[in-house]
């Protein structure tokens, strides 16, 4: 498009809907099922797991009573999922089954996560506590086999993450930080190298939260305490940015018939951190709790699915 940057947020904002009313407490993590044409996503601290269908505007309550931090759809069926006790497949009805809860005699506590072609969880672990001192995170890497592989470490507050097209480039952020950092990635060995800072988010705008990588490349940002998601070039410039009314507003991702809506999650119950821009005030306002959804004139890519049979399969 031809149009000004200003010009750009006018045109989606005046398309941005609520798809579902949900009051969700922290929404996260909007996974596209496309053989549903459904989207499934979770209110990690209300402990939902929930789902929206396309063709009837249905919306589900999967599963209550259960943490999700991050999943992903599993190719021998169910899910894989990170939370703060670990890292689990599930049958997406009944009991948990535990991958790993711990690595290097540290206990893992999980937050957002992605899939590679190949199959692997690339997620990462938070112990980020303001108030105290804290042991740092790791980008963790689970093969097919369970096999849990140190990638990085030293992240604050492990947030989205998301690869380019080509598989060849990995992005993480680190949200308490505001970087989204990149990485070369190698899809044979599962390895990371490089890592450089794609994008630093300045001090007066919002935090990076959840993200996803459209089919030109383009990285989408939630901007925690930012009310909006910013659109990276694989430059790290910004492109154009989608403004919500939910000051937390969390995670992004691509979904319907044609690949081209996008559905934006939000948090309504406020978390005051110390990373606030400047005059954030976390007592008034619109925090969230719906999921948005907005069609734009671009074409995401349907998220990658883990190959992880459950133990004793």
């Amino acid at each position: 498009m031809s149009s000004t940057h200003g010009e750009l947020d006018r045109y989606v904002a005046a398309e941005l809907v609520i798809a579902v009313a949900s009051t969700d407490r922290c929404g996260e993590c909007p996974v596209w099922d496309r053989s549903r044409q459904q989207l499934f996503w979770t209110d990690m601290v209300g402990r939902k797991f929930q789902s929206f269908d396309w063709a009837t505007g249905k919306h589900e309550v999967v599963k209550d009573g259960i943490e999700i931090a991050g999943f992903r759809r599993n190719r021998p069926g169910g899910y894989v999922i990170t939370n703060t006790s670990g890292i689990w497949t599930w049958d997406g009805a009944g009991e948990l089954e535990l991958v790993a809860d711990a690595i290097e005699g540290v206990p893992l506590s999980m937050n957002d996560c992605t899939a590679d072609s190949a199959g692997r969880l690339i997620a990462g672990s938070t112990y980020y506590d303001p108030s105290r001192e804290y042991e740092l995170g790791k980008l963790l890497s689970v093969d097919p086999a369970g096999k849990v592989t140190i990638l990085d470490e030293g992240i604050h507050l492990s947030n989205g993450i998301g690869h380019s097209p080509d598989d060849r480039i990995l992005y993480y952020a680190d949200t308490s930080e505001r970087v989204i950092y990149a990485y070369d990635y190698d899809i044979q060995s599962g390895s990371v190298s490089n890592r450089r800072i794609f994008v630093r988010v300045p001090p007066h705008e919002g935090i990076p939260d959840g993200l996803t990588v459209d089919s030109e490349g383009f990285i989408w940002s939630a901007q925690w305490y930012g009310s909006c998601v910013v659109r990276y070039d694989p430059d790290g410039k910004e492109e154009r940015r989608i403004h919500t009314p939910a000051k937390q507003t969390s995670s992004v991702t691509f979904g319907g018939p044609d690949l081209d809506e996008l559905y934006i999650t939000s948090a309504g119950s406020s978390e005051a951190l110390p990373c606030m821009p400047p005059g954030y005030d976390p007592t008034a306002g619109f925090f969230g709790g719906p999921l948005y959804r907005v069609r734009v004139d671009i074409q995401g890519r349907e998220q990658g699915m883990t190959n992880i049979s459950p133990r004793g399969v």
